[in-house]
C-alpha cells in the first residue's frame, strides 16, 4: 500500500445547517482564514475546497458546504449542490448546534448511510450553548457513535478532533493498491509507449503516464519511454524482451502489431481501471458492445475537463470506432467532470468511463453506482479500445492470477 498522489486526495465534507459553524470549522482545522465566516445565514453558497496535509494521512481536501436548511428556490439549489458533494466525500463531518437535531440532520445521515459515506457527529459552538446531555445520549444511541463536542475557540480540542478524523477516515481513501507492484519486480524492464499528438498536453506527459512511471520507480523497475514510431527500434535495442509494454489505449492497434505475442501488453487506462476498483464490472460489461443496436444510447464519462481536438478519445475516436465495429447508428452523450447524465441512466445501453486519473476511487464508484444499480453495463476507455482492437484478453493477461 502506498500513499496517493496529490490529485487523489481524500475529500472530507462538512455539512450542517446555516450558521452551525461549518466555515469556522474549516478555519479551525486549517489554522487559516480559509473560509468566509459571518453571522449572516447563507454566507457559504457553493462548496469551497481547501487542501491540507493531515499528519498520518497525507494531503486531504476539506469541503465546506452550504447549509442544509437553506430556504427559497435559490436556497434549494444550494442545498442540492451541497448534497451532490456527499457521494464524492470519503468522510462527512455533520455539525449540529444549539441543541437542534431534527429532520435536517436525520435526512442527511440517512443519505450518508445509503451512500455508504462514513460520518462524524460534531456538536458545534458548545461555548455558546451547552449541549443537552440527554439529547447527546439519545443521538449516540440512535447512531451508535460518539458525538464530539467542540468550541473553535478552544485550541486544545483541535488535536483530539483531527485524531478522531484520522481514525474514522477509511484507510482505502488515502492508501491504495499499487498500480503494478504485484506484477513487476525489481529490475524488470517495462516499456511505456506515450504518443505525442495534438491531444497531448503541452510540455508534459498525461497524468496516467506519470502515475504509472512513478509506480514503476517505486518498485525499482526500469522504465523505458518511447513514442509508437520508435517502439520497434526500442524493443530491438533491449538485450532481453521487456517484462511488459504499456501503451496509450489509442495506440493499441499499432502497438499490438509490433509487440511480439510472447511479451505482455496492456494500457495505462486498463492499469488504472484495475487499481481504481470496478474492474470486474468493466470486464463483464465490455462485451455488450457486440449487442448494440441502432438507436442505442452510449454514455462516455470523462473525469477531467480539457480542450477538444480532432484526436480526442472520448468525443471523436471512441464514437467513430464503436460505429465502425457495430455497424449501427448509435447515440452518444459525453459528460465531463462529475456532471449529471443528460438522460435517465436506464435509457443507456452502455456507460464507458475514462481511466479516472483525477478522481478518487470513491468518486469513481459513486459516479458509476447508478448505472450498476440499474443493470446498465459499464466499461472503461482502455478495455473498450482493447475489445475493439481484438486484444481484450491480451490486455488483461498481465493481471491473471493477481
Amino acid at each position: 500500500m502506498i500513499k496517493k498522489g496529490n490529485e487523489l486526495k481524500p475529500h472530507i465534507g462538512i455539512f450542517g445547517r446555516r450558521n452551525n459553524g461549518k466555515s469556522s470549522l474549516v478555519n479551525y482545522l486549517t489554522e487559516q482564514q480559509t473560509a468566509i465566516v459571518s453571522a449572516t445565514a447563507g454566507t457559504t453558497t457553493d462548496p469551497v475546497k481547501k487542501s491540507m496535509e493531515l499528519l498520518g494521512v497525507g494531503p486531504v481536501v476539506w469541503v465546506d458546504t452550504a447549509g442544509i436548511d437553506d430556504e427559497g428556490a435559490l436556497g434549494q439549489m444550494r442545498v442540492d449542490k451541497s448534497l451532490d458533494m456527499l457521494p464524492q466525500c470519503d468522510l462527512a463531518l455533520v455539525l449540529f448546534a444549539h441543541n437542534q437535531f431534527g429532520s435536517y440532520e436525520e435526512a442527511l445521515l440517512q443519505k450518508c448511510q445509503e451512500q455508504k459515506v462514513p460520518f462524524l457527529l460534531i456538536y458545534s459552538q458548545m461555548d455558546v450553548t451547552t449541549p443537552d446531555s440527554q439529547l447527546i445520549e439519545r443521538i449516540e444511541k440512535q447512531y451508535d457513535c460518539k458525538v464530539f463536542c467542540l468550541s473553535v475557540n478552544d485550541a486544545s480540542l483541535r488535536e483530539p478532533l483531527t485524531q478522531l478524523i484520522r481514525e474514522t477516515l477509511p484507510e482505502g481513501s488515502y492508501r491504495h493498491r499499487s498500480l503494478l507492484g504485484d506484477v513487476v519486480s525489481k529490475g524488470d524492464v517495462v516499456v511505456m509507449v506515450a504518443p505525442i499528438d495534438s491531444a497531448a498536453p503541452e510540455g508534459r506527459l498525461i497524468l496516467p503516464q506519470v502515475q504509472v512511471l512513478r509506480d514503476l520507480l517505486d518498485h525499482h523497475a526500469q522504465a523505458v519511454v518511447c513514442q509508437p514510431d520508435e517502439l520497434a527500434q526500442t524493443l530491438n535495442s533491449l538485450k532481453e524482451p521487456p517484462r511488459l509494454v504499456i501503451t496509450d489505449s489509442q495506440a493499441f492497434s499499432k502497438v499490438n502489431a509490433i509487440v511480439p505475442p510472447s511479451v505482455m501488453l496492456t494500457s495505462f487506462s486498463v492499469v488504472l481501471a484495475r487499481a481504481k476498483g470496478l474492474f470486474d464490472d468493466y470486464v463483464k460489461g465490455t462485451p455488450t458492445i457486440d449487442s448494440l443496436q441502432d438507436g442505442d444510447r452510449v454514455a462516455l464519462l470523462e473525469s477531467c475537463t480539457h480542450n477538444v481536438t480532432c484526436e480526442d478519445i472520448g468525443r471523436v475516436k471512441l464514437p467513430k470506432l464503436l460505429q465502425q465495429k457495430t455497424g449501427k447508428r448509435l447515440l452518444f452523450d459525453v459528460v465531463a467532470g462529475l456532471g449529471n447524465l443528460p438522460h435517465p441512466v436506464c435509457e443507456y445501453r452502455l456507460v464507458i468511463q475514462c481511466g479516472g486519473c483525477v478522481v478518487t476511487p470513491k468518486q469513481l464508484a459513486s459516479r458509476l453506482a447508478p448505472a450498476i444499480a440499474a443493470g446498465v453495463p459499464v466499461s472503461n476507455y482502455g478495455l473498450t479500445l482493447a475489445y475493439l482492437n481484438g486484444i481484450f484478453h491480451r490486455s488483461m493477461e498481465v493481471f491473471a492470477g493477481n
